[in-house]
């Protein structure tokens, strides 16, 4: 595991994070399960390819079909405005949150230390849901089953809204002339304070070529985040809750912050992330019923002696 966290962190400074291309992470994630585990014969680590491979091929055509979803409807820009407004105006003099916050916290020129942070927690949605996936792979086949059943859900949803309602961000409004106040995309601002020059320019590059600028509705960040929570606030105590979830909370300030997201985005994520938990957990009972195990009886059916 050393060797490999050295590996991986001369890549992630000379290359940057993995996050534009999904087979290379899930090839720095089946390497972390190697090293983990390296005293099991090789057929055991081929399992990985079998499970994960079609996963990550799937990625792959979600990211590019994520890039065509701006050319069906022109993208909706003024309703998001005016929500962010409605629901926070009388706290910012009639500002979205995004323009507030950078007056009062963005310096243009001088990357505050607080940038840094929020950097890294922008990154991490790259990084966070495919490594617990990985870990419950490793730990449980049936919780990793369900877990990437949500996940994938989740970004069907995602997709077909971006399709069906292509929405701007406030960085793009002000781009446009739809903001009157500025505003900097300032996402990937802290890798130069910390040096990873690298990292910086990897993401800019995936920001610039490969993303869709207009796929705001709902915001996946703060989906990905609150759904890697929600998966396991039912076993955790509830003392640790409010440990988890200031990840979803930390996102969200990031994203509206930085100007990729409004608010009305990331609610409207979280709002998904309850829909696909229900859905999943009932299409998931719904087929327990219907194909019972062997050792179990199918629900109202009566047995005789």
């Amino acid at each position: 595991m050393l060797i490999w966290a050295v590996l991986f962190a001369v890549g992630t400074y000379f290359i940057g994070v993995p996050t534009s291309d999904p087979l290379i992470a899930f090839g720095w994630l089946w390497l972390a399960t190697i090293a983990w585990r390296s005293d099991l014969p090789w057929r055991q680590h081929l399992l990985f390819l079998r499970d994960w491979l079609p996963i990550a091929l799937l990625l792959v055509v979600y990211n590019i079909s994520r890039g065509y979803a701006d050319d069906l409807f022109q993208p909706h820009v003024t309703e998001l405005i005016d929500a962010d407004e409605a629901m926070f105006g009388w706290l910012t003099g009639g500002q979205v949150p995004t323009t507030w916050l950078q007056q009062h916290l963005y310096q243009p020129g001088v990357v505050q230390w607080w940038e840094v942070v929020v950097t890294l927690i922008y990154v991490s949605h790259f990084l966070t849901v495919p490594t617990v996936a990985v870990i419950l792979w490793v730990r449980s086949r049936a919780q990793w089953a369900r877990f990437v059943r949500r996940w994938f859900t989740l970004c069907v949803f995602g997709l077909i809204t971006y399709f069906v309602y292509p929405a701007a961000p406030p960085w793009w409004a002000y781009k446009e002339g739809y903001l009157p106040e500025h505003v900097e995309r300032i996402s990937t601002n802290g890798w130069d304070a910390i040096g990873l020059h690298g990292a910086g320019n990897t993401l800019n590059a995936l920001q610039v070529e490969a993303s869709n600028p207009v796929a705001a509705m709902p915001s996946l960040h703060t989906a990905w985040a609150m759904m890697a929570v929600a998966f396991f606030l039912p076993v955790v105590r509830r003392r640790w809750w409010p440990l988890l979830l200031a990840y979803p909370l930390a996102m969200t300030f990031t994203l509206v912050y930085t100007g990729e997201h409004y608010v009305i985005d990331v609610l409207v994520g979280w709002a998904y992330v309850a829909g696909v938990f229900l859905v999943v957990g009932l299409a998931e009972r719904w087929w327990r019923n219907r194909h019972p195990a062997p050792d179990q009886p199918a629900t109202g059916v009566k047995l005789t002696g």
